[in-house]
Protein backbone atom coordinates (compact mmCIF):
# COMPACT_ATOMS: atom_id res chain seq x y z
CA UNK A 1 0.00 0.00 0.00
CA UNK A 2 1.25 3.46 -0.85
CA UNK A 3 2.12 5.49 2.23
CA UNK A 4 0.74 9.01 2.63
CA UNK A 5 2.45 11.40 5.02
CA UNK A 6 0.67 14.12 6.98
CA UNK A 7 2.68 17.24 6.12
CA UNK A 8 1.28 19.03 9.16
CA UNK A 9 -2.32 19.48 10.19
CA UNK A 10 -4.12 22.46 8.67
CA UNK A 11 -7.76 23.48 8.35
CA UNK A 12 -9.35 23.31 4.92
CA UNK A 13 -10.86 26.76 5.37
CA UNK A 14 -7.31 28.13 5.44
CA UNK A 15 -6.75 26.31 2.15
CA UNK A 16 -9.67 28.29 0.77
CA UNK A 17 -8.19 31.51 2.16
CA UNK A 18 -4.86 30.78 0.50
CA UNK A 19 -6.57 29.93 -2.77
CA UNK A 20 -8.69 33.06 -3.00
CA UNK A 21 -5.71 35.20 -1.98
CA UNK A 22 -3.79 33.72 -4.91
CA UNK A 23 -6.71 34.40 -7.23
CA UNK A 24 -6.80 38.01 -6.06
CA UNK A 25 -3.33 38.48 -7.53
CA UNK A 26 -3.95 36.66 -10.80
CA UNK A 27 -7.59 37.18 -11.78
CA UNK A 28 -8.99 40.69 -11.57
CA UNK A 29 -12.51 39.42 -12.24
CA UNK A 30 -12.62 37.59 -8.90
CA UNK A 31 -14.54 39.41 -6.16
CA UNK A 32 -15.36 38.20 -2.65
CA UNK A 33 -18.52 38.68 -0.63
CA UNK A 34 -18.89 37.69 3.01
CA UNK A 35 -21.73 37.55 5.53
CA UNK A 36 -19.90 38.92 8.59
CA UNK A 37 -17.45 36.01 8.85
CA UNK A 38 -14.18 37.32 7.43
CA UNK A 39 -12.00 35.64 10.05
CA UNK A 40 -13.81 32.32 9.86
CA UNK A 41 -13.44 32.22 6.07
CA UNK A 42 -9.79 33.33 6.18
CA UNK A 43 -10.35 36.26 3.82
CA UNK A 44 -7.91 38.68 5.47
CA UNK A 45 -5.15 38.36 2.87
CA UNK A 46 -7.53 38.80 -0.07
CA UNK A 47 -8.98 41.91 1.56
CA UNK A 48 -5.53 43.34 2.28
CA UNK A 49 -4.41 42.78 -1.31
CA UNK A 50 -7.67 43.69 -3.09
CA UNK A 51 -9.86 45.82 -0.80
CA UNK A 52 -11.79 47.27 -3.73
CA UNK A 53 -12.94 43.77 -4.69
CA UNK A 54 -14.35 42.79 -1.30
CA UNK A 55 -17.95 43.38 -0.19
CA UNK A 56 -18.99 42.93 3.46
CA UNK A 57 -22.70 42.17 3.25
CA UNK A 58 -23.29 41.55 6.94
CA UNK A 59 -25.71 39.00 8.34
CA UNK A 60 -27.84 39.08 5.20
CA UNK A 61 -27.02 35.89 3.35
CA UNK A 62 -30.04 36.04 1.03
CA UNK A 63 -28.99 39.50 -0.09
CA UNK A 64 -25.44 38.24 -0.60
CA UNK A 65 -26.61 35.60 -3.07
CA UNK A 66 -28.66 38.14 -4.99
CA UNK A 67 -25.74 40.58 -5.13
CA UNK A 68 -23.42 37.79 -6.27
CA UNK A 69 -25.81 36.84 -9.08
CA UNK A 70 -25.99 40.47 -10.18
CA UNK A 71 -22.21 40.86 -10.22
CA UNK A 72 -21.90 38.07 -12.78
CA UNK A 73 -23.87 40.13 -15.28
CA UNK A 74 -21.02 42.63 -15.29
CA UNK A 75 -18.47 39.90 -15.92
CA UNK A 76 -17.28 39.46 -12.34
CA UNK A 77 -16.61 36.07 -10.75
CA UNK A 78 -18.14 36.37 -7.27
CA UNK A 79 -17.11 34.10 -4.40
CA UNK A 80 -19.97 34.24 -1.87
CA UNK A 81 -18.59 33.13 1.50
CA UNK A 82 -20.23 32.05 4.77
CA UNK A 83 -20.88 29.00 6.96
CA UNK A 84 -22.26 25.98 5.08
CA UNK A 85 -25.52 26.05 7.01
CA UNK A 86 -26.15 29.66 6.03
CA UNK A 87 -24.80 29.19 2.49
CA UNK A 88 -27.37 26.52 1.63
CA UNK A 89 -30.33 25.93 3.96
CA UNK A 90 -30.91 29.57 4.84
CA UNK A 91 -30.77 30.82 1.24
CA UNK A 92 -31.92 27.86 -0.84
CA UNK A 93 -34.62 29.83 -2.62
CA UNK A 94 -32.22 32.59 -3.64
CA UNK A 95 -29.67 30.05 -4.91
CA UNK A 96 -32.30 28.15 -6.86
CA UNK A 97 -34.01 31.14 -8.44
CA UNK A 98 -31.23 33.70 -8.87
CA UNK A 99 -28.17 31.50 -9.41
CA UNK A 100 -28.93 27.93 -10.50
CA UNK A 101 -32.00 28.57 -12.66
CA UNK A 102 -30.18 31.16 -14.75
CA UNK A 103 -26.80 29.45 -14.62
CA UNK A 104 -25.02 32.37 -13.00
CA UNK A 105 -21.26 32.08 -12.56
CA UNK A 106 -21.36 32.29 -8.75
CA UNK A 107 -19.01 30.34 -6.50
CA UNK A 108 -20.72 29.50 -3.20
CA UNK A 109 -17.92 28.92 -0.69
CA UNK A 110 -19.10 27.17 2.45
CA UNK A 111 -17.00 26.71 5.57
CA UNK A 112 -17.71 24.92 8.87
CA UNK A 113 -19.57 22.07 7.17
CA UNK A 114 -20.58 18.83 8.89
CA UNK A 115 -20.12 17.53 12.41
CA UNK A 116 -16.54 18.76 12.71
CA UNK A 117 -17.86 22.27 13.24
CA UNK A 118 -17.90 20.91 16.78
CA UNK A 119 -19.09 22.78 19.83
CA UNK A 120 -21.47 25.14 17.99
CA UNK A 121 -23.92 22.25 17.86
CA UNK A 122 -26.71 20.92 15.68
CA UNK A 123 -28.10 24.26 14.49
CA UNK A 124 -24.82 24.98 12.70
CA UNK A 125 -23.73 21.43 11.77
CA UNK A 126 -25.41 21.07 8.42
CA UNK A 127 -25.42 17.48 7.18
CA UNK A 128 -27.82 17.98 4.27
CA UNK A 129 -25.98 20.55 2.15
CA UNK A 130 -24.48 18.20 -0.43
CA UNK A 131 -27.92 16.81 -1.14
CA UNK A 132 -29.47 20.26 -1.39
CA UNK A 133 -26.82 21.49 -3.80
CA UNK A 134 -26.40 18.41 -5.99
CA UNK A 135 -30.12 18.35 -6.78
CA UNK A 136 -29.95 21.80 -8.38
CA UNK A 137 -29.59 21.47 -12.16
CA UNK A 138 -26.25 22.74 -13.38
CA UNK A 139 -24.68 23.05 -9.91
CA UNK A 140 -21.17 21.64 -9.49
CA UNK A 141 -20.50 20.25 -5.99
CA UNK A 142 -16.94 19.98 -4.65
CA UNK A 143 -15.78 18.66 -1.26
CA UNK A 144 -11.94 18.61 -1.03
CA UNK A 145 -10.06 16.57 1.57
CA UNK A 146 -7.24 18.75 2.92
CA UNK A 147 -5.55 22.19 2.86
CA UNK A 148 -3.63 21.65 -0.37
CA UNK A 149 -6.59 20.23 -2.25
CA UNK A 150 -8.92 22.99 -1.04
CA UNK A 151 -6.46 25.64 -2.22
CA UNK A 152 -6.18 23.94 -5.61
CA UNK A 153 -9.97 23.56 -5.88
CA UNK A 154 -10.53 27.23 -5.04
CA UNK A 155 -8.21 28.29 -7.83
CA UNK A 156 -9.73 25.81 -10.28
CA UNK A 157 -13.36 26.85 -9.83
CA UNK A 158 -12.55 30.40 -10.94
CA UNK A 159 -11.93 28.98 -14.42
CA UNK A 160 -15.11 26.88 -14.42
CA UNK A 161 -18.12 28.49 -16.08
CA UNK A 162 -21.29 28.09 -14.04
CA UNK A 163 -22.40 27.85 -10.41
CA UNK A 164 -20.24 25.92 -7.96
CA UNK A 165 -20.74 24.81 -4.36
CA UNK A 166 -17.37 24.45 -2.62
CA UNK A 167 -17.57 22.80 0.82
CA UNK A 168 -14.81 22.83 3.44
CA UNK A 169 -14.34 22.68 7.20
CA UNK A 170 -13.22 24.22 10.45
CA UNK A 171 -10.81 21.83 12.22
CA UNK A 172 -7.17 21.19 11.48
CA UNK A 173 -6.86 17.87 9.68
CA UNK A 174 -4.09 15.90 7.96
CA UNK A 175 -2.60 17.68 4.95
CA UNK A 176 -1.32 14.90 2.71
CA UNK A 177 -2.03 15.66 -0.95
CA UNK A 178 0.64 17.27 -3.19
CA UNK A 179 1.15 21.00 -2.82
CA UNK A 180 1.51 21.39 -6.59
CA UNK A 181 -1.41 19.16 -7.54
CA UNK A 182 -3.53 19.81 -10.59
CA UNK A 183 -7.18 19.92 -9.61
CA UNK A 184 -9.52 18.49 -12.24
CA UNK A 185 -13.21 19.07 -11.58
CA UNK A 186 -15.12 15.80 -11.95
CA UNK A 187 -12.02 13.60 -11.91
CA UNK A 188 -11.65 11.04 -9.11
CA UNK A 189 -8.21 10.27 -7.68
CA UNK A 190 -7.22 6.69 -6.94
CA UNK A 191 -5.00 6.89 -3.85
CA UNK A 192 -4.40 3.19 -3.44
CA UNK A 193 -4.82 0.22 -5.79
CA UNK A 194 -6.60 -2.82 -4.39
CA UNK A 195 -8.54 -5.90 -5.40
CA UNK A 196 -10.86 -6.94 -2.53
CA UNK A 197 -12.99 -3.85 -1.84
CA UNK A 198 -13.47 -0.32 -3.14
CA UNK A 199 -13.41 2.43 -0.54
CA UNK A 200 -14.78 5.75 -1.83
CA UNK A 201 -14.42 8.77 0.44
CA UNK A 202 -14.81 12.54 0.30
CA UNK A 203 -13.72 15.50 2.42
CA UNK A 204 -12.40 14.83 5.91
CA UNK A 205 -13.16 11.12 5.56
CA UNK A 206 -10.47 10.58 2.91
CA UNK A 207 -7.66 10.55 5.48
CA UNK A 208 -9.74 8.28 7.72
CA UNK A 209 -10.23 5.95 4.75
CA UNK A 210 -6.48 5.75 4.20
CA UNK A 211 -5.95 4.88 7.88
CA UNK A 212 -8.63 2.19 7.68
CA UNK A 213 -7.09 0.80 4.50
CA UNK A 214 -3.69 0.49 6.15
CA UNK A 215 -5.18 -1.47 9.04
CA UNK A 216 -7.11 -3.72 6.67
CA UNK A 217 -4.03 -4.33 4.52
CA UNK A 218 -2.32 -5.64 7.67
CA UNK A 219 -5.19 -8.13 7.93
CA UNK A 220 -4.59 -9.30 4.38
CA UNK A 221 -7.42 -7.32 2.78
CA UNK A 222 -6.54 -5.43 -0.41
CA UNK A 223 -8.33 -2.05 -0.39
CA UNK A 224 -8.71 0.33 -3.32
CA UNK A 225 -9.11 3.89 -2.00
CA UNK A 226 -10.67 6.58 -4.20
CA UNK A 227 -10.86 10.27 -3.33
CA UNK A 228 -14.05 11.73 -4.77
CA UNK A 229 -13.54 15.47 -4.36
CA UNK A 230 -16.21 16.29 -6.94
CA UNK A 231 -19.58 14.83 -6.04
CA UNK A 232 -21.29 16.42 -9.02
CA UNK A 233 -20.39 15.75 -11.79
CA UNK A 234 -19.54 12.32 -10.42
CA UNK A 235 -16.71 10.33 -11.99
CA UNK A 236 -18.86 7.30 -12.74
CA UNK A 237 -16.24 5.77 -15.01
CA UNK A 238 -13.67 5.56 -12.19
CA UNK A 239 -16.23 4.17 -9.76
CA UNK A 240 -17.47 1.47 -12.11
CA UNK A 241 -13.98 0.45 -13.16
CA UNK A 242 -13.02 -0.09 -9.53
CA UNK A 243 -16.17 -1.85 -8.35
CA UNK A 244 -16.17 -4.18 -11.34
CA UNK A 245 -12.71 -5.24 -10.17
CA UNK A 246 -13.44 -5.58 -6.43
CA UNK A 247 -17.13 -6.54 -6.41
CA UNK A 248 -18.15 -4.38 -3.44
CA UNK A 249 -17.88 -0.83 -2.12
CA UNK A 250 -17.94 1.29 1.02
CA UNK A 251 -18.65 5.01 0.81
CA UNK A 252 -17.56 7.43 3.53
CA UNK A 253 -18.64 11.03 4.04
CA UNK A 254 -19.31 13.63 6.74
CA UNK A 255 -22.93 14.03 5.65
CA UNK A 256 -26.31 12.34 5.96
CA UNK A 257 -26.45 9.02 4.10
CA UNK A 258 -29.59 10.38 2.48
CA UNK A 259 -28.66 12.67 -0.39
CA UNK A 260 -24.88 12.47 -0.14
CA UNK A 261 -21.99 10.85 -1.97
CA UNK A 262 -23.07 7.35 -1.03
CA UNK A 263 -26.47 7.81 -2.59
CA UNK A 264 -24.90 9.07 -5.82
CA UNK A 265 -22.62 6.03 -5.92
CA UNK A 266 -25.59 3.73 -5.22
CA UNK A 267 -27.53 5.24 -8.12
CA UNK A 268 -24.57 4.72 -10.43
CA UNK A 269 -24.26 1.08 -9.38
CA UNK A 270 -27.99 0.47 -9.65
CA UNK A 271 -27.95 1.71 -13.23
CA UNK A 272 -24.78 0.02 -14.44
CA UNK A 273 -23.39 -2.65 -12.08
CA UNK A 274 -25.35 -3.62 -8.96
CA UNK A 275 -22.97 -4.52 -6.12
CA UNK A 276 -23.03 -4.69 -2.31
CA UNK A 277 -22.50 -1.30 -0.66
CA UNK A 278 -22.15 -0.06 2.90
CA UNK A 279 -22.55 3.59 3.92
CA UNK A 280 -20.37 5.39 6.44
CA UNK A 281 -22.35 8.57 7.07
CA UNK A 282 -24.76 10.05 9.60
CA UNK A 283 -27.95 8.04 9.83
CA UNK A 284 -30.70 10.60 9.23
CA UNK A 285 -29.97 12.56 12.38
CA UNK A 286 -28.94 16.01 13.53
CA UNK A 287 -25.65 16.53 15.33
CA UNK A 288 -24.95 17.90 18.79
CA UNK A 289 -22.34 19.89 20.69
CA UNK A 290 -18.98 18.26 21.27
CA UNK A 291 -15.41 18.21 20.06
CA UNK A 292 -14.93 17.05 16.45
CA UNK A 293 -13.22 13.86 17.67
CA UNK A 294 -16.04 13.04 20.09
CA UNK A 295 -18.69 13.59 17.43
CA UNK A 296 -16.96 11.63 14.70
CA UNK A 297 -16.58 8.74 17.12
CA UNK A 298 -20.19 8.84 18.34
CA UNK A 299 -21.71 9.15 14.86
CA UNK A 300 -19.44 6.54 13.29
CA UNK A 301 -17.42 8.75 10.96
CA UNK A 302 -13.83 7.65 11.52
CA UNK A 303 -11.34 5.00 10.46
CA UNK A 304 -12.72 2.45 12.92
CA UNK A 305 -16.23 2.81 11.50
CA UNK A 306 -14.89 2.52 7.96
CA UNK A 307 -12.95 -0.63 8.81
CA UNK A 308 -16.07 -2.17 10.33
CA UNK A 309 -18.10 -1.32 7.22
CA UNK A 310 -15.49 -2.93 4.97
CA UNK A 311 -15.56 -6.17 6.96
CA UNK A 312 -19.34 -6.13 6.75
CA UNK A 313 -19.54 -5.57 3.00
CA UNK A 314 -16.97 -8.28 2.31
CA UNK A 315 -19.37 -10.81 3.84
CA UNK A 316 -22.02 -9.69 1.32
CA UNK A 317 -19.79 -9.87 -1.74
Amino acid sequence: MKKYIDQGKKDTRSGFGAGIAALGKTNEKVVALCADLVGSLKLEQFIEDSPERFFQVGIAEANMMGIAAGLTIGGKIPFACTFANFATGRVYDQIRQSIAYSGKNVKICASHAGLTLGEDGATHQILEDIGLMKMLPGMTVINPCDFNQTKAATIAIAEHKGPVYLRFGRPKVANFTPEDQKFEIGKAITLNEGSDVTLIATGHLVWEALKAAESLENQGISVEVINIHTIKPLDEKAILKSVKKTGCVVTAEEHNFLGGLGESVARTLAEHFPAPQEFVATQDTFGESGTPEQLMEKYGLNNKAIEKAVLKVLKRR
